[in-house]
């Protein structure tokens, strides 16, 4: 409340409207979930499939005690607790597997705070690429707004992403390395080296997610389309992407098409030129503004002005060049040496 008291959000209450699907229960998304409960956030889809284990423990979130329980099952429990007023919808299934991926795509249809209307928002926090494409086939099917984040393999950077389909950029848009070389994911992970984990890193990307979310959500600040983070360097790269025409997705070629005809359809914002407003031309003081070159000397330091096309002027012209008034003075030949010359000097 005192955020809008502060005027940075209009109507703070509204979080409790809107409700938003989280995809991947590990590292990022479960600190994701417990932002977003404390924040008061309407409700929450939790999809995972895995289970809580004690090599989970160096992160945050999860306790040594729900070791065996499903990750959905632990969060709810522990989410409840901290903020009961929330509505959970828990779903423990692979989403990438054909007969999970209709019902996946049926609940962020149907699943919103109210039944039967979609999902505001989904939140991919998944760890492999093939997760990411099924959100991101989904969402481009059903027009739905979703937010991409990752932490790297060496756990010292990640980034978030915002897409709306057919005005920014999809997963598939800027295909990675995995797509662009048609490389098996499975096969990039080196033999007796696991994944990084640093509850730091995945901290800070979950923490720039909910802020991200509540900024989409709630109007306000700026909303960023692309955040990255490294932590090496401290660094905060953010830009924004624009979807590939020649994607390979065809729904999200066929968005990028319906949102060209819906910013067509728009009225075009009318330009008023402003007339520019005289200063000091008249006043009780009687004062004026005089410059300080005549006429006459303006009109002798300019050239003649050339024949252009309408729309375009010179910034300056070169006067034209005016004969030396000076008269030449000829000096006759004496015939005299130079020796001769130095002699008479010193006898003067």
């Amino acid at each position: 409340m005192a955020l809008k008291r502060m005027g940075i959000v209009n109507d703070y209450e509204k979080i409790r409207t809107f409700a938003i699907a989280i995809v991947g229960v590990g590292g990022v998304g479960s600190v994701t979930a417990e932002m977003l409960t404390r924040c008061g956030i309407g409700k929450l889809l939790l999809f995972d499939y895995d289970k809580v284990e004690l090599a989970n423990m160096n992160r945050l979130f999860f306790q040594p005690h729900q070791a065996g329980l499903s990750k959905v099952q632990a969060a709810e429990y522990t989410l409840r607790n901290i903020n009961p007023d929330v509505l959970f919808e828990v779903h423990n299934y692979n989403i990438t597997t054909v007969e999970n991926f209709q019902y996946f795509m049926d609940r962020i249809s149907n699943g919103g705070l109210e039944e039967g209307k979609p999902v505001d928002l989904v939140l991919s926090c998944v760890d492999n690429f093939e997760a990411r494409m099924a959100i991101n086939t989904a969402c481009n099917e059903l027009g739905q707004t979703w937010m991409e984040s990752g932490v790297s393999e060496n756990a010292v950077s990640g980034h978030i992403q915002l897409i709306i389909p057919g005005e920014s950029a999809c997963f598939a848009c800027a295909p990675p390395l995995v797509v662009a070389a048609n490389i098996d994911e499975k096969t990039l992970k080196r033999e007796g080296v696991c994944a990084a984990s640093l509850p730091t890193t995945m901290g800070v990307v979950a923490g720039i997610l909910v802020q991200n979310v509540l900024k989409f959500l709630l109007n306000f600040g700026t909303v960023s389309f692309y955040l990255g983070y490294n932590a090496m360097q401290d660094f905060f790269p953010t830009m924004s992407m624009k979807p590939n025409p020649q994607c390979d997705d065809r729904n999200c070629r066929k968005q990028q098409e319906e949102y060209k005809k819906k910013v067509a359809a728009l009225p075009k914002p009318e330009v008023v030129q402003e007339e520019e407003e005289i200063i000091h031309e008249d006043n009780e003081w009687g004062i004026e503004l005089v410059s300080e070159v005549s006429e006459e000397e303006l009109k002798n330091s300019s050239g003649p002005v050339p024949d252009l096309p309408e729309g375009i002027t010179v910034a300056y012209t070169i006067p034209e060049k005016q004969e030396d008034s000076v008269a030449e003075v000829t000096v006759e030949d004496s015939g005299e040496s130079l020796e001769d010359l130095m002699a008479k000097m010193k006898n003067m």
